[in-house]
């Protein structure tokens, strides 16, 4: 497995999500656990170590088959967020998505962070790229759009969110 890394400015990193982050990365979701409810369908689900570990191991195994760029987004050595593309080489395309810490919130590392996996997904000739959120999740949709992602439809009722659906904004770039 090669090793990914990048520098995001400001003590900033982002890197590859493997095994040694799962017990950080439970440790941030359970900080944001209420936020990530609002915003996530997976945040519903126990968030234990066994969890995320098995996740971390999923997505690991489909690095390996690049068919996914599992990363973590790094403040020093403490990571503060998490950023990932995954690849459909069928279709010649790729689903960009991110979120980080309520406290780093606001200074731009999400951006950095999803500038760089555009750029990932650029050079590998990927034709397509999509970000799904929440209608509600204004952070995200500006995040998109500042990146040059159009909004190209909504979805009704597409995000299950605990015991309520709800609408999803679907945002493309062209590569």
């Amino acid at each position: 497995m090669a090793a990914f890394g990048r520098d995001l400015g400001d003590g900033y990193t982002l890197t590859l999500r493997d095994l040694t982050t799962v017990d950080q990365v439970l440790e941030l979701v359970r900080a944001n656990l209420g936020r990530l409810r609002a915003a996530e369908p997976w945040a519903w689900d126990p968030q234990d170590r066994e969890t995320i570990g098995l996740h971390t191991e999923r997505l690991l195994g489909q690095f390996a088959m690049d068919r996914a760029l599992p990363c973590v987004i790094r403040s020093d050595d403490r990571i503060v967020g998490v950023a990932s593309l995954t690849f459909d080489p069928y279709l010649g395309q790729a689903s960009l998505g991110y979120w980080v810490d309520a406290g780093h919130e606001g200074r731009g590392v999400a951006g950095r962070a999803a500038g760089v996996l555009v750029e990932v997904a650029r050079a590998r000739g990927t034709a397509r790229l999509e970000i799904r959120t929440g209608v509600d999740n204004v952070r995200s949709r500006a995040l998109a759009e500042r990146l040059g992602f159009a909004h190209e439809g909504t979805l009704r009722g597409a995000l299950p969110l605990g015991p309520v659906r709800a609408d999803v904004a679907v945002y493309g770039l062209l590569l």
